[in-house]
């Protein structure tokens, strides 16, 4: 699971000057680069371009492989040169944090379910988001954890960006991780932020506490009541 820990440190390896062009030069490319292709390519010494590819395939940002040569094979043939590509893996980093990608799924994922149900898109929007909310408490609820339940509700929701705070029993979300979205849908969005936190509760076992639409400025239209 990549960390926002891991994403600042790829945007951070990108911010050397000499390292992006690397970078830009490997993602251009239609096959992997090597060393000494790299180095000649941007005219470097081959011991920079290979201390510049390590780091950024480090970070996540480009994927090695090790092939030798077309027509060398067999003993003498020496070691099989690294070759470098960029990385399948996406990043993004935003502050505050968003996630437009999980609402893109589950506006998607809601429009497949109305059409092949038949049921109106709100309807299977609310279903969707629930779900999403039961299956993010329930994959770190998995995890050994000994915490009490507000305090593991309050972990879950700071690590999808929510950056909670809690008030005399209630739970404050200090970001909407849709806010722009928000602000253009707001009907739409925090419907949709709601059942999130209402299938969240479900799967970390607090019937004692409730979700509510409670809409404020700067923060998520969302709080919890804790008891």
């Amino acid at each position: 699971m990549t960390t926002r820990d891991d994403q600042l440190a790829a945007f951070a390896s990108l911010a050397e000057a000499l390292r992006r062009r690397l970078y830009l030069h490997v993602a251009f490319e239609n096959t992997p680069v090597s060393r000494d292709v790299a180095a000649e390519a941007l005219g470097i010494p081959r011991s920079v371009a290979a201390f510049h590819l390590d780091k950024l395939a480090e970070v996540g940002l480009l994927d090695v492989e090790y092939r030798r040569p077309p027509g060398r094979s067999g003993p003498g043939a020496g070691r099989p040169a690294k070759l470098y590509r960029r990385a399948d893996r996406e990043v993004a980093f935003s502050i505050p944090e968003r996630h437009y990608d999980v609402a893109a799924s589950l506006l998607a994922q809601a429009l497949l379910d109305a059409c092949e149900q038949s049921v109106p898109a709100a309807d299977a929007l609310r279903a969707v988001a629930c779900d999403y909310g039961r299956a993010i408490g329930a994959e770190l609820n998995r995890l050994d954890h000994w915490s009490p339940r507000l305090e593991y509700l309050v972990e879950v929701l700071a690590s999808h960006g929510y950056e909670p705070r809690v008030e005399n029993g209630v739970v404050i979300l200090n970001n909407c991780p849709f806010r722009i979205l928000a602000e253009d849908h707001r009907e739409l969005v925090c419907g949709m932020n709601y059942e999130v936190i209402v299938g969240l509760l479900e799967a970390v076992d607090m019937p004692e506490a409730s979700a509510q639409l409670d809409p404020a400025p700067g923060r998520c239209c969302v709080t919890v009541h804790a008891s």
